[in-house]
């Protein structure tokens, strides 16, 4: 005994009027798929936030401005130019980096 006509299609007793997409599901393999992406998109989206953060950060300043692989010489003639060591300590200091090569 049919019941009515919904878009096409007739209705019999005891036939849901949903749909459901014929009925066939997605089944615990696409929801596991599903949750995996969930993750990995989560994931990813706070691994890319962390990336930009520290991209971004300035690193703190040093000292003087200066960088770890500026010459041994350089540093000495400019303390010796801003006053911070006297002529006594520099020739000192100089000799201490360029010792004589008239050794034997």
């Amino acid at each position: 005994m049919e019941l009515g006509i919904v878009s096409g299609q007739s209705i019999r007793e005891g036939e849901s009027r949903m749909m459901w997409w014929n009925n066939t599901g997605w089944g615990a393999g696409s929801w596991l798929a599903m949750s995996v992406m969930m993750v990995l998109f989560w994931g990813g989206l706070i691994a890319l936030s962390v990336w930009l953060v520290r991209r971004t950060r300035t690193s703190p300043p040093s000292d003087r401005g200066q960088s770890a692989t500026d010459h041994p010489d350089q540093v000495l003639a400019e303390r010796f130019a801003r006053g911070e060591i006297d002529e006594a300590e520099f020739t000192r200091s100089r000799t201490i980096l360029h010792p004589p090569s008239d050794r034997l």
